[in-house]
């Protein structure tokens, strides 16, 4: 099990002095990777509730600093660490300009990016980010097979329903080949289908422990009726960490007791990784 930490990129802890402290601890203290996530604004009257808890989105998310040039900050300041988005919501970006922020944190992280993408839940940041809240599913599908063409081809040149590219030359590429991996949060049918098609792994959040490897089997046997070798997707576990001085013996939601109790009673194979958001 390889373990992950989330930076300080939300709230009042958010800021260069906290990112530097927790990005070369953690480096020093050999954390497989660091992760942030995607949110643009906390509405004073949501038109939907947060899908975790009660409902009421944390006022934590009042202030929250950009996923990717947060990235880019930690990435001078670690040489080994991998650096990865837990989750950018895919169809607020545009595909050439988002595989050009993507690409640069790549080549100046030298191959440390890891790409986790979701679809969001919330109708108030889809219309403050432009995007259109109907077919995003299918938006978010043609958006990612833009990326890997942009990731993989010279000239690129991409004619589809939502996006289209006119035959150009795009550079740089990735360092990673033939591109940084990518994960995705899912839960409904069409989302398991679109990891099991298209993506590297898959990265459950908010699913209960009990329901993720019945899931991700189910992910894998559709990768397998695609064509594709089910063994080299990857499990990512989302953890949001409450720490406890004792046990909670009933009634608890998974990571909340005592440090690592999850973590462990979860599955330690080698190839999958518990990333922990202490935020």
């Amino acid at each position: 099990m390889r373990v992950g930490f989330a930076l300080p990129q939300v709230g009042s802890a958010a800021g260069p002095e906290a990112l530097v402290m927790v990005a070369k601890r953690a480096e020093d203290l050999g954390f497989d990777s660091l992760w942030v996530l995607d949110r643009i604004l906390w509405p004073v009257n949501p038109r939907a509730p947060y899908p975790v808890g009660d409902g009421s989105l944390p006022v934590k998310y009042k202030s929250v600093l950009d996923p990717l040039e947060t990235l880019t900050f930690t990435a001078a300041l670690t040489r080994r660490i991998a650096l990865g988005t837990s989750v950018l919501n895919l169809p607020w970006y545009s595909p050439v300009l988002l595989a050009r922020r993507l690409t640069t944190l790549d080549v100046l992280s030298t191959g440390r990016l890891r790409v986790g993408f979701g679809i969001g839940w919330s109708p108030d940041e889809y219309e403050a980010a432009g995007a259109t809240w109907e077919e995003r599913g299918k938006r978010a599908d043609e958006l990612i097979q833009a990326l890997k063409k942009i990731w993989t081809t010279d000239p690129v040149e991409f004619q589809g329903k939502y996006y289209r590219i006119p035959k150009s030359v795009i550079g740089p590429k990735p360092v990673q080949k033939p591109h940084p991996p990518i994960y995705m949060a899912a839960f409904t049918p069409s989302a398991l289908k679109r990891v099991a098609t298209e993506a590297n792994g898959w990265f459950p959040v908010g699913i209960p422990l009990s329901g993720v490897q019945p899931m991700f089997d189910g992910i894998k046997g559709m990768a397998k009726d695609a064509g594709r070798d089910p063994s080299g997707l990857e499990l990512i576990v989302r953890a949001n960490v409450e720490i406890h001085k004792t046990a909670i013996q009933k009634d608890r939601f998974d990571f909340t007791g005592t440090p690592r109790a999850d973590c462990r009673r979860y599955d330690d194979s080698p190839e999958n990784r518990c990333d922990r958001d202490r935020h």
